[in-house]
């Protein structure tokens, strides 16, 4: 399966987006003011499309990202949202159609399956999503339901000086946000604390898809041993999509939502929000952390 984006070289290279923008800004300090570059996260569209061995296309959502990771991003939102399963990608790629420009080609990733495409209502709802609130008419818990089992209680767990440790972790492993100060994180750690992946972007849901489509794409599908950092809030999108993975333990910097509450308590996973400093709040499944 081909999942590594090719070099870009010539004008190509020049289109192609980068996570950061440069920009001149006037800075103003008191009465004085002086010009000066800044650098911003960029955040443009994706297209993310479907193709089928019979040549049937379809587009199944177009979301704000910062570019980088693409693929992943990819893989990840269609695990998370049960279009595809271990196996059903053949190749993913940028498109290459020749009438448009590179900077579009380089906004629109195909993914390009085994079998057809799948005929679930779900096509029609996630059309257009947005760098902030996730995927627009998300499925429900009904819905989650249906496709998704209960995490298994397993043998994880964690002391609370080793989830004190993330956030700094988290912190330092965000490169593009040290440059920017504008990008969210979801950062996968293993259950010593260890770093494994971490992803930034623009949006708190984008990231998460990141890391789930590197496991994907590398069969690490389901995260059982793994616990999950983000850098805002734990919302109803980021704990499907780590429900979807089979992580067992979401951390959060901020504060979760009713709904994602609700969902940790009803599938079995540990919900850690406001971790910040030596404190945090566990919301659920308090009985994966020692104290």
């Amino acid at each position: 399966m081909r999942t590594t984006p090719p070099a870009a070289s010539g004008r190509d290279a020049q289109a192609r987006p980068g996570p950061i923008t440069r920009v001149r800004v006037r800075e103003l300090t008191g009465a004085s003011g002086r010009d000066r570059r800044d650098d911003l996260a960029t955040e443009e569209p994706l297209e993310i499309r479907l193709t089928a061995p019979d040549g049937t296309r379809r587009t199944v959502a177009i979301t704000m990202r910062t570019p980088g990771h693409d693929f992943e991003l990819a893989a990840g939102f269609l695990h998370g949202e049960g279009l595809v399963g271990p196996g059903d990608i053949a190749a993913i790629a940028y498109c290459t159609d020749e009438d448009l420009p590179p900077e579009a080609r380089y906004n629109t990733v195909t993914v390009r399956l085994h079998g057809p495409i799948p005929e679930l209502p779900a096509l029609d709802r996630h059309f257009l999503t947005s760098s902030a609130c996730g995927v627009c008419g998300s499925a429900s818990l009904d819905a989650l339901r249906d496709r998704c089992r209960s995490v298994p209680r397993g043998e994880l767990t964690l002391s609370p000086d080793l989830l004190y440790g993330l956030p700094e972790a988290l912190r330092l492993a965000q490169g593009v946000f040290g440059k920017t100060g504008g990008l969210h994180a979801a950062g996968l750690f293993a259950a010593d604390g260890t770093p494994v992946a971490v992803r930034e972007d623009v949006g708190r849901h984008n990231a998460v898809d990141k890391l789930v489509g590197w496991a994907a794409l590398n069969g690490r599908l389901p995260l059982a041993e793994h616990v999950l950092m983000v850098s805002g809030r734990a919302s109803y999108e980021i704990m499907q999509k780590a429900l979807a993975a089979g992580v067992p333990v979401v951390c959060a910097v901020s504060a979760p939502s009713s709904l994602a509450v609700e969902l940790a308590r009803e599938f079995g996973l540990t919900l850690v929000g406001f971790l910040r400093g030596e404190r945090c709040n566990v919301y659920a499944g308090a009985e994966r952390v020692l104290s």
